[in-house]
């Protein structure tokens, strides 16, 4: 806070911030010098701040964006300049950002822009920031609500500060006279679960109950995933129970987290028996089953039975996406398999998703490894073409090919 009272103050901060604006509305400009529209502003900084690194040019766009959280394309260019800045270490320029946008004449008093800011200083790990932003809210003629706790709750979650996201439920209901809602219960429960300590939500299910908060899909959703990350299968069983007594029914959307999870304990033949069972009950998989069980067998080294799903995953017209060729691209080169990921790499660019360098490095030197030589030519040439920032990484990669 006394970092932007200066900057209220200080008329040569000030004048440098529009300095900085009016250089930066320049980069966003389309060229014909006839005016963007808000999502055309927001789109072009989308495509500068992916490829830029410099924090005050971030900082720049952004301002000349005028990003409002009220638009989902503008959050997601709020949180891509936030990780960056992040990234960078750049923590004072992440606070100034977000302070001064407080005053900003479309933003002031907006109860929906301070919950977002609470939510992005916890995505940059800046909690102690987002606590003090949902202390002072009337300063900004805001009132706290269970909106913004449930804003800091999250926050806490994105920065991994789970004992701090306990404390905040324990402490600012009362502190504050805010009555908990089902999105409440279902952060804390999630902090719970992601802290390792699933046992301590029966209590909070307790209280759900007694304040007549029913539990939803998203409740258990969360709990079977804790309770399987910590191999707790007695629970799971009763979660499962529970699911009942509520009226929620075991659908697709809990298959594939149960299925997910045994894929990452390295149970896919589990997860698989699970899949097969789901099909006996006439419950149709969608592309999120079937890349949760490719990426476990890829994971487990059973490439032939990540094949099989590949194929019967599109026989049954389940569309995979570029996750889900990246995945099986990468696990085949490193099993050897060349030739069917080449396939499977040809038929992921034909549809715009290309693997990144490191991948379509081990599938090109292996292509050349087994004499694949002019399969491999002909992918360098068209990473080239793709890619001209790494046209001498890919000329260094050719020259070692056997001739």
């Amino acid at each position: 806070m006394a970092l932007f009272s200066r900057l209220r103050s200080n008329p040569t901060l000030n004048i440098l911030k529009h300095r900085n604006f009016s250089s930066a509305s320049s980069i966003l400009s389309s060229g014909n010098n006839a005016p963007l529209t808000s999502k055309e502003k927001t789109r072009s900084a989308l495509s500068l701040l992916k490829s830029e690194s410099n924090p005050e040019r971030i900082l720049e766009i952004c301002r000349a964006a005028s990003l409002t959280p009220e638009s989902h394309l503008d959050r997601i260019a709020f949180s891509v300049a936030i990780s960056k800045l992040s990234k960078a270490a750049h923590f004072a320029g992440i606070s100034e950002y977000l302070e001064e946008l407080k005053n900003r004449h479309d933003l002031r008093h907006s109860d929906r822009y301070i919950a977002h800011s609470i939510v992005l200083y916890g995505q940059a790990n800046m909690i102690d920031h987002a606590i003090r932003t949902f202390k002072e809210m009337d300063r900004y003629g805001v009132s706290r609500s269970v909106k913004s706790l449930n804003s800091l709750l999250f926050a806490c979650i994105l920065a991994k500060d789970f004992k701090e996201a306990k404390r905040v439920f324990v402490e600012f209901p009362k502190v504050y006279e805010i009555e908990p809602n089902l999105e409440t219960y279902n952060n804390v429960i999630k902090a719970f679960c992601e802290s390792g300590d699933s046992s301590s939500v029966y209590s909070v299910l307790a209280e759900m109950d007694r304040k007549s908060v029913k539990p939803n899909a998203t409740t258990f959703g969360t709990l079977l995933a804790g309770f399987y990350r910590e191999e707790k299968y007695e629970d799971v069983g009763k979660v499962m129970n529970m699911m009942g007594k509520y009226g929620i029914k075991s659908g697709l959307s809990m298959h594939n987290i149960r299925i997910q999870s045994l894929c990452k304990l390295k149970k896919s033949v589990e997860a698989r028996a699970l899949f097969e069972g789901m099909l006996s009950r006439g419950i149709k998989p969608n592309s999120v089953t079937y890349n949760h069980l490719i990426h476990g067998f890829c994971r487990e080294g059973n490439l032939e039975e990540a094949k099989r799903l590949f194929r019967s995953m599109v026989n049954r017209g389940c569309q995979p996406d570029s996750d889900c060729y990246f995945t099986l691209v990468h696990f085949l080169c490193q099993g050897g398999d060349y030739e069917t990921a080449l396939k499977v790499c040809n038929e992921s660019m034909e549809k715009g998703w290309v693997p990144n360098f490191s991948t379509m490095k081990l599938l090109v030197n292996g292509l050349a490894g087994v004499s694949k030589v002019k399969e491999a030519k002909q992918l360098v040439e068209l990473m080239k073409g793709k890619f001209t920032k790494n046209v001498d990484m890919w000329d260094e990669i050719e020259a070692g090919f056997p001739q």
